[in-house]
């Protein structure tokens, strides 16, 4: 795939994400390769479609409302690393906390290895730090004066 074809690759995705999670578990199917591996932040990896869908799934259900965007997106070769915010209400339980209904913003970068016309692989980090400072789980730090 040409430079261009993986930038709107990743677009698209972006486009089917924000759908909701019904749209975005739908493309997983035509996008993912059926033995994709995703390296998550906060997790061991996942592979293959049924637990990548399974994590997503489990996403969608904490942050129903959750919306990406794309703020960065750089393709050398078949990788695209892509720098996102994702914002959304924490609406159900997610990796064990239960619902808080605050409102959160995470920066996440990506790495995405796209060959013929599908993900294969896929290395996210994000700011869990920061998300579960803005869920209440753990103290933000006083600032000093």
């Amino acid at each position: 795939m040409s430079a261009k074809d993986v930038k709107a690759f990743e677009r698209h995705f972006v486009e089917e994400w924000n759908k909701g999670k019904a749209a975005f578990l739908a493309e997983i199917d035509k996008t993912c390769a059926p033995n994709i591996v995703y390296h998550g932040t906060g997790g061991p990896d996942l592979r293959g479609l049924k637990d990548f869908k399974q994590h997503f799934s489990e996403f969608f259900d904490a942050f129903p409302d959750n919306h990406l965007t794309m703020d960065d997106l750089i393709v050398e070769g078949d990788k695209a690393v892509i720098r996102y915010t994702l914002t959304g209400t924490h609406k159900g339980a997610f990796r064990g906390i239960p619902p808080t209904n605050k409102k959160t913003t995470q920066p996440i970068i990506g790495i995405d290895r796209v060959v013929g016309g599908k993900c294969v692989e896929s290395w996210v980090r994000s700011d869990t730090l920061g998300l579960m400072q803005q869920l209440g789980v753990v103290p933000t730090p006083k600032k000093e004066k």
